[in-house]
């Protein structure tokens, strides 16, 4: 389990930089308008250290038997997706003019990214009940 405290240490760090540079970044450009750099602390604050936090407690006994794949997973495919709000937060900041195809790239790789963030966290909720009705002695 220390790897996923050290994950989650890692995204809540992450959270508290991308704050300031959301703030930062928008006042050097002069930027008041809306932007998904916005929203990329509160999601490294909830999905990168608040899960990582639920699977360490939820994992305190036993972990699931591919845990280390799907913790693998999971860390990708959201990074991929804070990854892709970073790039399209700054493209709105900039204001840059993507060619259509690169566009539908961003686009394409937030929402895969997206889908397989939501397969693996329903894997591992899955898995805490599991665990969970285990050592309660439930079904």
């Amino acid at each position: 389990m220390k790897k996923v405290m050290n994950s989650a240490i890692v995204y809540f760090i992450l959270a508290m930089v991308s704050g300031v540079f959301y703030r930062e970044f928008t006042k050097w450009w002069d930027f008041s308008g809306a932007t998904t750099l916005s929203v990329l602390h509160t999601h490294l604050l909830i999905l990168g250290t608040g899960v990582t936090l639920l699977l360490s407690f939820g994992f305190k006994k036993q972990q699931p038997k591919h845990f280390n794949r799907l913790f693998f997973g999971y860390n990708l495919s959201f990074s991929l997706m804070i990854l892709t709000l970073l790039l399209r937060g700054i493209v709105q900041v900039m204001d840059l003019h993507l060619s259509a195809p690169l566009n539908a790239s961003l686009s394409g790789v937030a929402g895969l990214s997206h889908i397989a963030m939501a397969i693996f966290l329903g894997i591992f909720l899955f898995a805490i009940r599991k665990n969970y009705l285990n050592e309660i002695g439930g079904k």
